[in-house]
């Protein structure tokens, strides 16, 4: 028989409610209650948050890899552009993006999750919100920012990305660049969605013309640029 214990965090209370071996400890009011105060308190706090861009990549980056350097550059340039860096405010790339962004002057805004082994945030945050639910979170990231720019990672990373695509592709945003950064990481997946996605009709050309690929942080700039004046002329 399986051993009965407390959930780890809110989102395994909210998802594992039903089951009988996690503890349900508040009610689904409670729950939509918790929900709404997250969220009203990220619009509150992020208030005032404009011309943003997210910049999503590992944790496990560590300072002197090539991507962490990457990463640092393009916050850097970013920040030099006079935009606000968004990451998930953890180590790694999301750490060097945000040390960029505070290089160069820049607003460095992290938004970090409630998770079973979380590390510590990084230091180089100027406001940060903390998220009991990676949706909640997802709202922050998508609603404050105007571009997604996505360095090498793993499934967190990944699941961002397919998420804009997703919100793209449906219409729920418009003129939102999902820029990959590092060709030789991407290249694979971008072929696999050409090759195999565009191939078994699984999604068309358009889709697969929503990501740009690039090594440069000056075209990274340049895209978000573009982006961000179309957005505020929409």
């Amino acid at each position: 028989m399986a051993e009965w214990r407390h959930p780890q965090d809110p989102d395994e209370e909210l998802f594992a409610a039903e089951l009988p071996t996690v503890a349900s400890e508040i009610t689904d009011e409670q729950r939509v209650e918790r929900m709404r105060d997250e969220l009203a308190t990220g619009f509150e706090r992020m208030r005032g948050v404009e011309r943003a861009v997210a910049v999503f990549g590992s944790s496990r980056t560590r300072e002197g890899h090539p991507t962490y350097d990457l990463s640092r550059s393009v916050g850097r340039a970013l920040g030099a552009a006079g935009f606000t860096v968004i990451t998930g405010g953890g180590p790694g790339a999301m750490e060097a993006a945000n040390r960029g962004a505070r290089d160069a002057g820049a607003r460095s805004v992290g938004l970090t999750i409630d998770l079973p082994k979380a590390e510590p945030p990084n230091p180089y945050i100027d406001l940060r919100l903390d998220f009991h639910y990676f949706f909640a979170r997802k709202v922050m990231f998508v609603r404050y920012s105007g571009a997604f720019v996505v360095l090498p990672g793993g499934f967190g990373t990944l699941d961002e990305l397919f998420e804009a695509l997703t919100l793209i592709q449906t219409g729920k945003i418009r003129f939102f660049p999902v820029v990959l950064v590092g060709s030789e990481f991407w290249c694979d997946l971008v072929d696999w969605l050409r090759d195999r996605l565009l191939a078994e009709g699984t999604i068309s050309q358009s889709d697969v013309d929503l990501v740009q690929v690039t090594d440069s942080p000056d075209d990274v700039v340049a895209i978000c640029r573009a982006a961000a004046d179309r957005q505020w002329a929409a």
